[in-house]
Formats: structure tokens, C-alpha cells, sequence
């Protein structure tokens, strides 16, 4: 799963100069610490969780419904950091193919939580194969850019995107806002939009979504206790960048038979 940045101008004279330059360190140091141990915390907190949003998917597979909506992903199609397992990005997603089509939804969530591209190859196309959904979306990647390989990255998601329906709404990755990482993913985002445009599938603008919260506003207000996955409210800026697609997925249906 911009801010604009601030900047603190300090000012002091002789003694008072050196006491405010030490309380500043040492105010940065605790600081640091306690952010370090509540991350640690929310890690093993959201971990915990994993089980719990496989079970509450693997529930809502064997439900029926008139459309199917299937969702290939990793831990952000789960959930994690969410309140509710469907308060992440699938959830609210189906929440809106039920309201624009006025029919009821069977959600098929293939997603695995720390899912790779590779994953997603060796267990949810195959998931996919057997089933015949009438809305997919994709958003699978963010996992592979600590060790991103341009050629891999480019072959495994042709091989993702070569067994999606024509109308799958494929998502580009998430900003990493800074750095090493965010310069990663510009360059898989360039291979993810040009590959789908070959296939002819809808992006999911997801980058430039999450993105205009800017850095300092998704670290304060839509991530969770892990600083990483969304909490509910990153998950509906997630779901922002799909539903105009997906809005627009449910009105083609629209002339097609109830099953």
C-alpha cells in the first residue's frame, strides 16, 4: 500500500544552543526507539492476523452469488492492517460491484499474504484457470521490488497477465514515496502499464493514488501499526484507484443475463 514536508527552523544563543541541541537529540533518539518498538509490536500484531483473513476469504469462496468477482494479489488483497478483513481493498471493491449492479457477489480472493509474482504463478493462476469470474482485478508486485530484477519482473508478470480474461483490471504498484525503492518501482510500473496495454486491460492508477497522500500524510493517517500495510483508511484510497474501472467492469454487465 504526497505530503507536502515541513521544516522546523531552530534558534538559540550560547548555553541554551548547546542544552536545546542535546534535548533535540535526545527527544530524536526516544523517538526513534518507540517507533521502532511499536513497529515491532504491529508486525507480530498484523502477523497474528494472517490466519484469521485466510479463514474469512476461504468463508466467503464457498458462498454463492449471481456475479463472481475473483482478486489476485498479496497481503493488501487480504486485508492485513485492516480492522476487518473486509475492510481491505477487495472488500470495499465488492462492497461497490453490489451496489452498482443491484446483484449479489460471490468473492473469490486468491490473494496470499507476502505473495511474489512467482506465488502467484504457482497457486492463484492456477485457482483462476478453474473458475469463470465476471470481474478480476490484479494488484501483485509490491513484494518483488526489495529484489527487483527487470527481466524476471517483466516475464513472470507476462506469464500473471497472459492467463487473465480480456476485462481484468490490472493495477500498477503502490508509491514507495522515496528513495532506492520508489525508483524501483517507476521502473516495474513502466513494465506493468506497457505489458498490460499489449493484453488491453484497464490500469488501476494506484501509484498516482497513493501517491498524492504524499509520504508524511499515508505515515500519520492510512497505515498500520507495522508502518507498511494500509489501516482502513489507506485501504480506501486503494480502492479509489480501482472503482471507477470497476464501476465501469459492473456496467458492461449490465445486459447480460442473471444467472
Amino acid at each position: 500500500m504526497s505530503r507536502p514536508r515541513r521544516r522546523a527552523t531552530f534558534v538559540a544563543i550560547g548555553t541554551s544552543a548547546a542544552i536545546g541541541t542535546a534535548a533535540l537529540g535526545t527527544a530524536a533518539v526516544v523517538g526513534r526507539s518507540l517507533v521502532l518498538r511499536r513497529r515491532t509490536a504491529g508486525v507480530s500484531e498484523l502477523a497474528d492476523k494472517i490466519p484469521e483473513h485466510s479463514a474469512y476469504w476461504r468463508d466467503q469462496r464457498r458462498k454463492g452469488g449471481e456475479l463472481l468477482y475473483v482478486a489476485l494479489g498479496d497481503s493488501a488483497a487480504q486485508g492485513i492492517g485492516g480492522s476487518r478483513p473486509n475492510r481491505s481493498y477487495v472488500g470495499l471493491l465488492a462492497k461497490t460491484i453490489r451496489a452498482a449492479s443491484g446483484r449479489t457477489v460471490r468473492v473469490a480472493n486468491l490473494s496470499q499474504s507476502g505473495a511474489r509474482l512467482r506465488d502467484a504463478i504457482e497457486k492463484q493462476v492456477p485457482a483462476l484457470a478453474k473458475l469463470s469470474p465476471d470481474i478480476v482485478t490484479v494488484s501483485i508486485g509490491a513484494n518483488d521490488i526489495a529484489t527487483f530484477e527487470r527481466d524476471r519482473f517483466e516475464r513472470e508478470l507476462r506469464y500473471i497477465l497472459d492467463a487473465l480474461p480480456a476485462t481484468a483490471i490490472v493495477a500498477d504498484l503502490p508509491s514507495f514515496y522515496l528513495g532506492e525503492f520508489e525508483r524501483r518501482v517507476l521502473a516495474a510500473n513502466e513494465i506493468v502499464r506497457r505489458v498490460a496495454a499489449e493484453h488491453g486491460y484497464a490500469v488501476a492508477p494506484l501509484h498516482s493514488t497513493t501517491r498524492g497522500r504524499t509520504a508524511a500524510r499515508t505515515a500519520l493517517r492510512d497505515v498500520a501499526k507495522d508502518f507498511f500495510h494500509p489501516n482502513d483508511r489507506g485501504y480506501a484510497v486503494w480502492a479509489s484507484a480501482f472503482e471507477p474501472l470497476v464501476r465501469a467492469a459492473v456496467g458492461a454487465l449490465a445486459t447480460r443475463p442473471r444467472a
